[in-house]
This record gives structure tokens, C-alpha cells and sequence, in this order.
């Protein structure tokens, strides 16, 4: 019958309370570690100069001063002035364009976010195949580049005032914006379930609409209802070229200095937008 001395029994007893011993580390172990904790505070050191540089940099290329900033504080505040008080005399006209802003708000999401679907679908890289997706994003990157009010200023000489101008503008421009985001949400999805998918044989129609919709679908709706209240504040501002909407009678307003009229149009463009964005807050808890 073995036996076991008391010293060796106690000597692992203390062993099991302390737990496992601590890997001991050689050299260049040591010396990789040691690297890897000091790279982050070096790159801070170097990245803060950098960045306070860049930002002198571009308050000086583009003439930022405070003392202009403070001058014209007080001009700011007299025109505030003269907003009020409000005049509602042409309160029925303002819904009545405020209603066509809100149209065209939801025709132009309607389409954009068809658009930008179908595109997306190109330009996302577990998707898409590379003949496809780099001019999907090439096509993506210019219209992003371009302003909507270019666009409307085009479609406004191509199709007259009116909002239908502005529609094809915000239809257009949401390709660029939202369907960059739609083709990253679902670049962002599990790989599992798509892996799966395609080693039982299962076609690529199939792997989009049963492993990546299903899965991106919270996100793409988010987004859509985020592309919905940028359009309504789009469409007030594609109005000021003739695009149809609350903008041109924005600016008509203020060429006439019409302050009372202004201060009432801008308030009705907040009540709106604050509606909106109260509204698309509530879904979003929904669906997420």
C-alpha cells in the first residue's frame, strides 16, 4: 500500500488553492509582450500632434476666426428678432406646401430605397461578384460626390419646376448615400448561415433571401426610415431651386425680408420634422 508524504500532500493542496501556476515566459516572448503594450501609447503620442496638426491646418486654409464669429453674433440676434412675432395669415398655404414636402419625401425614400436595394445587392463583397461589385461601387462613389441640389438644378432644366424634379433628386441621391449603407449592413451579417447555405448547394437567390435579408432586415429598415426624415429636410431645400415643395416659398420669404411669414414657415418645418423623427423612433424600438 503506497503512501503519500505529508509534505508533497500539503505542497499540492496549497497548489489547487492558488489555482494554476503563471506561464513563464521566455526572452523574446517577454520582449514581443512588452512591444505590443508600448505600440498603442507610441501611436498616441504620435497621432495627437498629428491631429491638433491637421486641425490647425484646416482652421487656417479655411479662415475660421472666432472674433468674426463673436461680430457676428449680435447680427444673428437681430435677425432672430425680427421673427417674431410669427404671422399665420398664410397658414393654409404652408400646409399646403408642407404636405407636398411630405410627399415627395415619400415617393423619393419609396424609390431610393428600391434603387438603393438593387444596387446594394451588387455592391456588397459577400454577395456580389467582382465584375459586379467594383462598378456598383464605382457607380455608388459618383453620385455621392455630387450634391442633391446638382442633381436637382439638372432634373428642374430636364423636366420644369415642380416636385417632380425634386423627386428623381432625392431618388437619385439616395442611391449614393443609403446604398452604401444597405450594401454594408449586409456585408455585416453572420457568415455561418451563409456558409451553410452554400455547402449544401443552395443558390445564390436562395443565400440572399434566406441568409442575408433575414438577418439585415432590422438594419435596412432603420436606415430606411433614417432616409426618410434626411428627404423631408432635403425636400425643403430642394425647393429653393424650383424643385417643387416648402422651399421656394422659404425663399421667397426671405428675399421679401417677410419675417413673420418666415418665422412661421420655420416653425411648421420643426413640428414636422420633429413628428417625423418622434415616429421613426418608435418603429425603430420595434423592429430592433
Amino acid at each position: 500500500m503506497s503512501t503519500t508524504s505529508p509534505d508533497r500532500t500539503d505542497g499540492a493542496a496549497d497548489g489547487a488553492r492558488r489555482g494554476p501556476s503563471a506561464p513563464v515566459l521566455d526572452a523574446r516572448e517577454r520582449r514581443r509582450l512588452e512591444s505590443a503594450i508600448r505600440m498603442p501609447r507610441t501611436r498616441t503620442l504620435i497621432g495627437i500632434p498629428l491631429v491638433l496638426l491637421v486641425l490647425v491646418w484646416s482652421f487656417d486654409g479655411a479662415e475660421f476666426d472666432f472674433l468674426k464669429l463673436g461680430d457676428g453674433a449680435t447680427n444673428m440676434g437681430t435677425f432672430l428678432g425680427r421673427l417674431f412675432p410669427p404671422s399665420w395669415d398664410k397658414f393654409g398655404t404652408i400646409v399646403e406646401l408642407l404636405i407636398e414636402t411630405l410627399q415627395m419625401a415619400i415617393v423619393g425614400t419609396v424609390l431610393g430605397t428600391v434603387l438603393s436595394l438593387v444596387v446594394a445587392f451588387g455592391a456588397a463583397s459577400n454577395i456580389a461578384p467582382p465584375w459586379l461589385y467594383y462598378p456598383c461601387r464605382w457607380l455608388m462613389n459618383v453620385i455621392r460626390a455630387l450634391p442633391e441640389l446638382v442633381f436637382a438644378l439638372m432634373f428642374v432644366s430636364a423636366v420644369g419646376l415642380g416636385p417632380f424634379a425634386g423627386i428623381l433628386a432625392m431618388t437619385l441621391g439616395s442611391i449614393g448615400s443609403i446604398g452604401k449603407v444597405f450594401a454594408e449592413a449586409m456585408e455585416s451579417v453572420d457568415r455561418g448561415p451563409i456558409v451553410a447555405m452554400q455547402s449544401v448547394g443552395a443558390s445564390r437567390r436562395q443565400v440572399v433571401q434566406y441568409g442575408v435579408l433575414p438577418q439585415a432586415a432590422p438594419l435596412l429598415v432603420s436606415y430606411t426610415l433614417l432616409l426618410f426624415e434626411g428627404n423631408v429636410r432635403g425636400a425643403t431645400i430642394l425647393g429653393m431651386v424650383g424643385a417643387g415643395g416648402i422651399g421656394l416659398e422659404l425663399t421667397t420669404a426671405m428675399r421679401m425680408y417677410d419675417y413673420g411669414h418666415l418665422s412661421a414657415i420655420v416653425i411648421c418645418i420643426i413640428v414636422l420634422v420633429t413628428l417625423i423623427d418622434q415616429a421613426s423612433a418608435i418603429i425603430r424600438k420595434r423592429i430592433t
